[in-house]
């Protein structure tokens, strides 16, 4: 701690985010990066882009890239925001629309940066409890009373649980709460989820992030969206502005772009994502794990005769990384990324070993 860093600095906990090991043969399955590569039409457009041109500024309103985006999804370029990943895009929304006087509200098992987010903003918050199956209770997040949140977010489908919440339910807290912002974290609804941008339209309240980082296998690209009517993507827009007008350099919004319109490589590799969630899934159910059901590229499991940091750290001697959260009610369990199908086999043949 530093005599020079203020009263805000001095009180922040900041997001821990997965470990990016630099030891080789590693099988990296605790970050949910896409096992395969981006498209190579991604590849080429950035490749495009590395020439004199670099010299001059990006476009600050990613013109192209949110009327792409827009078509992709049935609106206009005013209804899309892109922001250097959905990390800053999320953070642009609590700064802009959901800090007000009363506590948003948020899972208690869910992104662990919405508490950092909160604490960056000084945004008082309300942790809602899952129920026993680590679903979110509709009722719960419906004005009580007078009682009114300040804003609502969530993902879906959820992370680390990886559960996805069914369109008709989101829809009931979305129109139960038409006075405050409705965030949907989208990030891996790609996966198997519904997603809700197709209620925009009749919800006026509901801001639905997406990232780039996992289905359009753009981690390092650094991209992300939000999707909402025109007034909320307006108040992004004055956040975004008073901070950093050019967010996405010229290579990301070339990469970003072309990784959109490959929509038939973008479901290929998709498809394999989810064909080998749900073989790890078996795989790891028939040696005792409990698999939680996922719609996301990543899975979440225990196992009832071992602790999750044990497990976790017998898979690490063996140079697999999962992800263990030292957290409350989660504390057994493991986040495991879905790799290709042979990192697969060798996570659930190290399992095995250690089982036995």
């Amino acid at each position: 701690m530093s005599r020079f860093w203020n009263s805000l600095v001095s009180k922040l906990e900041p997001y821990v985010p997965g470990e990016q090991p630099r030891v080789q043969n590693l099988i990296k399955l605790n970050t949910n990066e896409h096992p395969y590569g981006p498209s190579p039409k991604v590849l080429a457009a950035i490749a495009g882009q590395t020439n004199d041109n670099l010299r001059l500024y990006p476009d600050p309103t990613a013109q192209e890239l949110r009327e792409v985006i827009a078509r992709r999804f049935g609106l206009t370029a005013a209804h899309v925001f892109v922001g250097n990943g959905s990390d800053e895009v999320l953070g642009h929304a609590f700064h802009a629309l959901l800090k007000h006087e009363a506590p948003i509200l948020f899972p208690d098992i869910t992104y662990s940066f919405y508490p950092v987010y909160c604490g960056l903003y000084e945004i008082a918050y309300k942790a809602i409890a899952l129920d026993e199956e680590f679903k979110i209770r509709v009722q719960d997040y419906l004005p009580d009373g007078q009682a009114k949140a300040g804003g609502i977010i969530f993902p879906n489908p959820n992370a680390p649980t990886g559960i996805a919440q069914p369109l008709t339910q989101i829809e009931r807290v979305i129109a139960g709460n038409p006075d405050i912002v409705v965030v949907v974290d989208e990030a891996y609804v790609d996966f198997g989820a519904q997603t809700a941008a197709g209620l925009i339209a009749r919800y006026p309240n509901l801001l639905v992030v997406h990232t780039m980082s996992k289905a359009y296998s753009l981690a390092g690209l650094r991209v992300g969206f939000a999707l909402g009517h025109p007034d909320l993507i307006q108040g992004l827009d004055r956040v975004k502005n008073s901070f950093n007008s050019y967010p996405l350099d010229r290579l990301a919004l070339a990469g970003a772009q072309a990784a959109v319109e490959d929509q038939i490589y973008f479901e290929q590799a998709r498809d394999a994502v989810v064909r080998s969630r749900e073989a790890l899934t078996r795989d790891l159910q028939s040696l005792g794990f409990v698999v939680l059901p996922s719609a996301a590229n990543f899975i979440f499991v225990r196992h009832p005769a071992h602790t999750g940091e044990s497990l976790a750290s017998a898979l690490r001697a063996r140079h697999i990384l999962v992800r263990h959260f030292k957290l409350p009610r989660i504390s057994n369990h493991l986040r495991i990324t879905i790799g290709t199908d042979e990192q697969c086999n060798q996570l659930v043949a190290a399992c095995r070993e250690i089982l036995k």
